[in-house]
Formats: structure tokens, sequence, C-alpha cells
């Protein structure tokens, strides 16, 4: 099931939206235009890398600083393939209007950037040991779903059933509770094995969404639309 649209018109042009769907689609062009060891040591640098923070021995060893805190940021800029990006960037475009629709620009893009912060943060504490990077904007971006999950519960998302030329219009709060679901399945899996589904930041994609829910009150300058379009 893949999210193709919602029900939700915007009463205000997504500025932002459209800047930080730009953004990581620049940077991911840069990025995969560089050699292929280049763009690796881009990603360790600039991607999340727990253990540079817990082994300084280990992180020294392959050049890496323990005392910068830049990936915390930048890795929600860094991408590692073209489907990667895509689905982030779809996500963002079907959720992420609504909500800076309900906080203005500025204050929409600093709660992407919280969330993806302490979505890296639940990331780091439970990948402690972890030496690939981490990188992607699903972490912020799973905060959007939470604002978007209290904001518009009863909108339509409009599912593909895919390869099936099947559309089916869900609740929001449905979809995007089992989205949750599927989150913390995964999550739990990947750590009680070490090894299923560990290849995805699952921890902090939940994190992401916890900070979303518990901080979007405090951005919210006007209240939810109460348009809904007809599927």
């Amino acid at each position: 099931m893949i999210p193709f649209r919602d029900t939700i018109p915007c009463r205000q042009t997504p500025w932002m939206t459209w800047l930080l769907m730009g953004a990581n689609a620049t940077v991911f062009v840069f990025t995969w235009l560089l050699p292929d060891e280049v763009r690796y040591q881009v990603f360790y640098l600039y991607g999340l890398v727990p253990a540079r923070y817990t082994q300084p021995e280990w992180a020294q060893w392959v050049g890496l600083s323990s005392d910068n805190y830049l990936p915390f940021v930048s890795n929600l800029f860094l991408h590692g393939g073209v489907l990667h990006l895509l689905f982030n960037l779809w996500m963002l475009w079907i959720f992420g209007d609504n909500v800076e629709d309900c906080m203005g620009p500025f204050r929409f893009l600093v709660f992407f950037l919280i969330c993806g912060v302490l979505s890296n943060v639940v990331h780091f504490w439970i990948n402690r040991d972890a030496i690939t990077p981490a990188i992607g904007a699903s972490g912020a971006i799973a905060g959007i779903l939470a604002a978007y999950f209290y904001l518009y519960p009863y909108a339509r998302i409009i599912i593909w059933i895919f390869p099936f030329p099947l559309f089916v219009p869900v609740p929001a709060i449905a979809f995007l509770g089992l989205w949750v679901i599927i989150q913390a399945y995964k999550a739990t899996t990947a750590l009680a094995t070490r090894d299923a589904f560990s290849d995805i930041a699952w921890w902090g994609h939940l994190g992401g969404f916890a900070a979303g829910f518990i901080l979007f009150r405090f951005f919210i300058i006007r209240p939810p639309s109460e348009a809904q379009a007809n599927p």
C-alpha cells in the first residue's frame, strides 16, 4: 500500500515544504555525482555514526571527530538511493504542506529540524555501538506525520494498492496508526534479534513521531482547515 495523496487543500503556498524537498534533492544529486569512495566518506562524515561518540579510539582510527555533532542535523539531508529519496520526499509532499499550513514556514522548519534531531538522539541511544551511518529525513518526517495525525485524524488518505490500478480512501488516523504499529513491530524485532530489519532506523522513526506528537502544539499558529476535499 502506497499513499497517493490526501484530501486536505492548503490555504497557503507551502514554500518551506518545497524548499526542504529541493534541498534534499539537491544534496542527493551532488553526493551521487561524486565518486563512490568520496560519497561513502561524505556519508560517514555527515551521517550519524553512533560509535564515533561512544568509541573515540575507533573514531580516531577511522578519521572521525568524536566532538563534532553536526551529523545530528546534516544526516537529515543525505539519502542512500533514489527510492530512499523519493519515498521520503513523497511523504513530505503529502503530509508536510498541511502541517506547514498550521505552523507557518519558519516554525515548520524549526519543527522539522527538532523532530529530526530528537529522532537521531533516540537512534543513537538504542544503537550506541553502530558503525553504519544513519542517513535520511524519515525521522523528521515522522514528526510531521505525528502532527498530521493529531490535526487531521479524519482526513482521507488515498491509498494505491500497488501494483493494481486500485485507489482506496482511508482515514488518516487508520493509515498513520498502522504506520506506527509497523514501525514498533520492526523496531522491537530489530532490537531482539540484532539482525532482522536492522538496516533501517526504526527506533529513530518512533522517536521522531513521539517528538512530533509532543511538541507540535507549541508550533501551531492557526487552526487546521475545516475543508475536506472529496476523494
